[in-house]
């Protein structure tokens, strides 16, 4: 037994995180682009520091980032090196739609693209698309408000039928929006808002949610009329969610967190608000404003698949005795009985066995792990070798964590691509040094060096996992 010859091996980044090029061929300017460096990018993604304008006192990581922009056709043949099967990565909506509502698309930026995805065929890759990867056009935040407007609805459709209609007969696996859960968390990156004095932030946190969920099923509808064969999935940031103790009510903290994450996934993969979410909402004075025709839109909409992150699991207490972990948007309480990362991210490789058949025991649908990897500093030795064993410890246990889920347990997998492939920057902490990928790129906080692509030791040893169809990771000598 083991995971089926088809199964989808790659790796995963985002626009905003490797591409730079952030004012060339037309590209406009996006929320990502005004998230700085240093101690005030919290406060920027959470919605709490206004700031739709790049000053002179801050570093916007964003702008050059690793450049792939340049050196696309380069890391795509590291890519297809290793023997990916699929290349997770998203679309810049600015180099679309430089303002977001322009009548026609921008030519340079749809053919910046179209090379792109006709590279990965090359190679044999197959490209899975975000279309929306915390990317939201600035000017429609400042005219519309971002997402809390239902006008955005248009305006991404427009992107999406643009996307569906040029690259028909290049992209067939599609994801509506990356992680929408993050709206709750970051809900400037996730959904461009913006919060005042006064502002009922919870209650606009559930309405831009609303409006990404009806644009998701609408998009979802559309992509399977323009192309039969396209498959679109949801995307969230998931991770088990474990009580700290027995305590009846730890356990109930522990399912109502669980809920909160699941709340996205089961709109978008049954079709509507569950009954929980339903109640809580109204209790709250949180529902968000309906139109007629929501609910089934909404119904009409689900998703062929579901994919998720997975970093870590969380652990929460409602004790004020237990100790709070750190280095994550999420709240959470340190859980004794794991280790933890240098970035303070608790490391759990049956976490994600768990999570696995947590999610498709609820929705019996094909599963996509399309983000798992370990932030760490990796120092190249004096020939430019990094031997990352951390990484591959990590991606090892959690891959042969996967494999079980699917071979013991049943669970229908679709792929796995690991966040990331190369050295890009981190969408939390806006640092280069917290590094993912198996191809170093020399390149600092500052943004200096050489920019550089060489192979690290876990290059080597993915490729192997890739071309064993995974058995390397259970039975390979590193």
């Amino acid at each position: 037994m083991g995971l089926s010859k088809d199964f989808l091996w790659g790796g995963a980044t985002a626009a905003n995180q490797c591409e730079g090029g952030w004012q060339e061929d037309g590209r406009g300017l996006s929320n990502v682009d005004v998230c700085p460096a240093g101690p005030d990018r919290e406060a920027v993604i959470r919605g709490e520091h206004v700031s739709l304008v790049c000053d002179g006192e801050h570093r916007y990581p964003s702008h050059e980032a690793i450049d792939m922009f340049h050196h696309f056709r380069e890391d795509i043949r590291l890519f297809g090196e290793m023997g990916f099967k699929v290349y997770r990565m998203s679309i810049a909506w600015t180099r679309i739609f430089p303002g977001g509502e322009e009548e026609e698309p921008n030519e340079a930026g749809l053919r910046f693209y179209e090379e792109v995805f006709r590279t990965c065929h090359e190679y044999g890759i197959e490209p899975l698309v975000t279309i929306c990867h915390f990317d939201c056009p600035v000017h429609l935040i400042e005219k519309y408000g971002g997402w809390r407007s239902r006008e955005m609805i248009g305006f991404y459709l427009k992107l999406c039928r643009t996307l569906f209609v040029r690259y028909r007969e290049l992209v067939r696996y599609w994801l509506t929006f990356n992680e929408i859960n993050m709206i709750l968390h970051a809900p400037f990156l996730g959904a461009g808002l913006l919060f005042q004095d006064g502002d009922e932030r919870e209650k606009l946190k559930y309405q831009a949610a609303h409006h990404e969920l009806i644009a998701s099923a609408l998009a979802v509808q559309m992509a399977h009329e323009i192309n039969p064969e396209n498959r679109v999935g949801c995307m969230f940031a998931a991770g088990s969610v474990y009580p700290y103790s027995c305590r009846p009510e730890d356990v109930w903290e522990a399912l109502k967190k669980d809920r909160e994450n699941y709340f996205f996934v089961d709109v978008q993969a049954r079709g509507e608000y569950p009954a929980y979410a339903g109640r809580a909402l109204e209790r709250e004075g949180l529902m968000p404003v309906m139109e007629d025709g929501d609910e089934r839109i909404l119904k009409k909409g689900t998703v062929d698949f579901i994919s998720f992150s997975y970093y870590n699991s969380r652990c929460v207490s409602t004790a004020d005795s237990a100790e709070s972990a750190e280095g994550n948007l999420f709240a959470s309480a340190k859980n004794p009985y794991l280790t933890y990362s240098e970035w303070g991210w608790p490391i759990d490789p049956l976490g994600l066995r768990i999570t696995l058949n947590q999610i498709y025991d609820r929705y019996e649908k094909p599963l996509f792990i399309v983000e798992n990897g370990l932030g760490a500093q990796d120092f190249p030795d004096e020939n430019g070798n990094v031997a990352d064993d951390c990484r591959i410890d990590y991606l090892k246990r959690h891959i042969c964590a996967m494999m079980d889920a699917a071979e013991l347990d049943g669970v229908d997998l679709l792929g796995y691509t690991a966040w990331a492939p190369i050295d890009l920057v981190s969408a939390g902490s806006g640092q280069m040094k917290k590094r993912y990928g198996f191809i170093h790129v020399d390149l600092d906080d500052e943004g200096n060096g050489t920019g550089k692509r060489m192979r690290k030791k876990s290059f080597r040893w993915y490729q192997k996992v890739i071309g064993t169809n995974g058995e390397w990771a259970r039975y390979g000598a590193e």
